[in-house]
């Protein structure tokens, strides 16, 4: 998720700007100029970013192009946040 947590309070901060839709769509992503790539899944999605679910985050570049099934369009996509099954990207501007 895309909180931070306030250390005075202990209160879950919101830092996106603008809500998510839930989805469960095939993800492939592409780097190193296509020569690598990896499958995931995107669980949430909105105009400007996305959560992508894998098995394991180790081998996610900072930045890559993203392929999500059902869209024709590819995007170019940087990680926001790690864990260790997820990522959190910002989709950036074509």
């Amino acid at each position: 998720m895309a909180y931070v947590i306030d250390l005075n309070t202990r209160e879950q901060l919101e830092q996106r700007k603008e809500g998510r839709r839930r989805t469960l769509k095939g993800a492939k992503l592409s780097f190193y100029g296509g020569y690598c790539s990896l499958e995931g899944i995107v669980r949430n999605q909105s105009q400007n970013g996305a959560r992508l679910d894998f098995d394991d985050t180790t081998g996610v570049p900072p930045e890559f192009n993203l392929a999500i099934a059902g869209e024709a369009a590819k995007r170019t996509a940087r990680v926001c946040w790690y864990s260790p099954t997820s990522v959190g990207v910002r989709f950036m501007e074509q």
